[in-house]
């Protein structure tokens, strides 16, 4: 098989990042916490070494809450909300964002985000428009409906970390949730989930949400045989689908994942060297980050 297209999901990994280095053992020569940056670069090298990707992209969240998704949806990511309206993120992480960003420059590795768009819905287009093999990496569950066998395009869930993933095809995404990835988009929004402030239908968990969709095949199948009463609905289950009607109308196009986000052809290449040492020398000596600096450049040399 052709070495693949690597679709980082940064914002996922920098926060796993973050929460999975304690802050006193990174930190810059001032005592600027850089564990975020550290863990972010660590799994990049992780993923290069162990992945041997020739192609990559960091893909980036312009907007962590889309208008357009809020207007289908107002619950979606509100309780995430700060007073002033931005997102509440940890002042620590937040300052150390723009500093992958550098690092990510220096390395020469592609990252790019687009207005009014989630990294979701990046990562949606490129593995949708960039030729295949596709890997994901991404802690996010709703990125498991990009999953197509045919190109391939596989998901690795970095639930238990980089060093950890589960390498999901279509075989295992059905045999761990019981639905194709055609159907997740559909059992996530049915199921709900609080950290997107998705309330999903009341009364109707995630085994039920996927027989629901197994059964009927699309979320438009569910609510078509709702209206029929020879469908075989429980009486219980028909009234809770039905109470949820106006929610589901909204939450699929909350939950579908874009493939159609304006993106300019972009460099995906990974490269072999970095196209700024001096630079990220300089970012290195900066940030008291040579080790992980050094880990990564090895990475991407071998990867040639």
């Amino acid at each position: 098989m052709d070495r693949p297209l690597l679709l980082i999901d940064s914002a996922s990994l920098y926060f796993r990042a973050f929460f999975g280095v304690p802050e006193a053992a990174a930190k810059a020569p001032d005592g600027t916490p850089v564990n975020a940056v550290r863990g972010f670069l660590d799994m990049l090298s992780t993923l290069i070494r162990g992945r041997k990707p020739d192609r990559m992209v960091c893909c980036l969240d312009e907007s962590w809450r889309p208008a357009w998704r809020v207007a289908l949806l107002p619950s979606y990511k509100a309780h995430r909300l700060t007073p002033a309206g931005g997102e509440e993120v940890p002042d620590a992480l937040s300052r150390q964002v723009p500093v992958i960003l550098e690092f990510l420059a220096a390395l020469g590795i592609t990252a790019v985000g687009a207005a009014d768009f989630e990294a979701d819905d990046v990562i949606g287009t490129l593995a949708h428009r960039e030729p295949g093999p596709v890997e994901v990496a991404t802690g996010d569950r709703d990125l498991f409906q990009v999953i197509d066998d045919a190109k391939p395009v596989r998901v690795l869930y970095c639930g238990r970390g980089v060093a950890k993933l589960e390498v999901l095809d279509n075989t295992a995404l059905h045999g761990k949730y019981g639905v194709p990835a055609a159907g997740y988009a559909d059992l996530a929004a049915l199921r709900g989930d609080p950290s997107d402030g998705l309330p999903g239908v009341t009364g109707v968990g995630e085994k039920t949400a996927a027989r629901l969709v197994d059964r009927y095949g699309s979320l438009d199948g569910i609510l078509t045989a709702l209206d029929d009463p020879e469908s075989g609905f429980a009486p219980g289950l028909r009234a809770k689908i039905e109470a949820g009607r106006e929610y589901l109308a909204s939450a699929r196009d909350v939950v579908a994942v874009s493939r159609a986000v304006p993106l300019p052809p972009l460099e995906t290449k990974l490269p072999t060297a970095p196209a700024d040492p001096e630079g990220l020398i300089a970012l290195a000596e900066r940030w008291g980050l040579a080790g992980a600096s050094k880990r990564i450049v090895d990475a991407l040399q071998a990867s040639g």
